[in-house]
């Protein structure tokens, strides 16, 4: 019997992808911060990762053996219902912090489970980016694709972001405060994107051929 409900306990991990290790300030990581904590209103639990704080090899295995953590960070993954991926844009697109972690995650294409199905299926996922030239649609339209490629299944309206006036040099950070159509942007993002995560924990895809 299905006891999947609207308070029905979720886990989720937010991997933030700039350029930049701790404690450097990031608007990657607080907008990543936000989400968390606005999907918090909605039953959801879990940890901001930055990836530039751990040694992630390059390359498309589960395991790049020689100190890799990423598969550390994999089981974390796996181990959660909801993946947050949170990236600046640079010369248009995410970031080769994001790109890795696409990358990486391309080694889900040959893990499955008993009936078929990748690992990844039943997981949803969302977006986050920030910039100081527009380009959002463009970056969140690559990450997109690659989550869906790799088994990730997304809600509507799964991305938040900012950017701001092109020729100018203030970060999301710096801002005063955050702004409303953000704000609610973000909050629009954690409820849809928990919705599908309990939906998917109900009802589990079927079976691959």
């Amino acid at each position: 019997m299905d006891t999947t409900t609207e308070t029905t306990p979720l886990r989720a991990v937010a991997l933030v992808c700039t350029l930049s290790p701790s404690p450097k300030p990031s608007s990657s990581q607080l907008l990543a911060e936000q989400t968390m904590a606005a999907l918090a209103d909605h039953g959801v639990t879990g940890k901001v990762v930055r990836i530039a704080d751990h040694d992630v090899k390059p390359g498309v295995e589960v395991d790049m053996g020689d100190g890799d953590a990423w598969p550390e960070i994999r089981d974390t993954i796996l181990g959660c219902d909801i993946l947050v991926l949170s990236t600046p844009i640079w010369l248009g697109h995410p970031s080769s912090v994001a790109q890795r972690v696409l990358e990486r995650l391309d080694a889900e294409l040959g893990e499955s489970d008993d009936e078929g199905r990748m690992l990844t299926y039943g997981k949803a996922a969302a977006v986050c980016v920030v910039g100081n030239e527009d380009g959002a649609h463009h970056v969140s339209a690559e990450l997109f694709q690659g989550l869906n490629d790799v088994g990730f299944s997304l809600a509507p309206n799964a991305v938040t972001y900012w950017v701001g006036e092109a020729m100018q040099g203030t970060d999301y950070q710096d801002l005063d405060k955050t702004p409303e159509k953000t704000a609610a942007t973000t909050r629009t993002l954690a409820a849809n994107t928990a919705h599908l995560a309990r939906r998917l924990k109900a009802a589990p895809y079927p079976p691959s051929s």
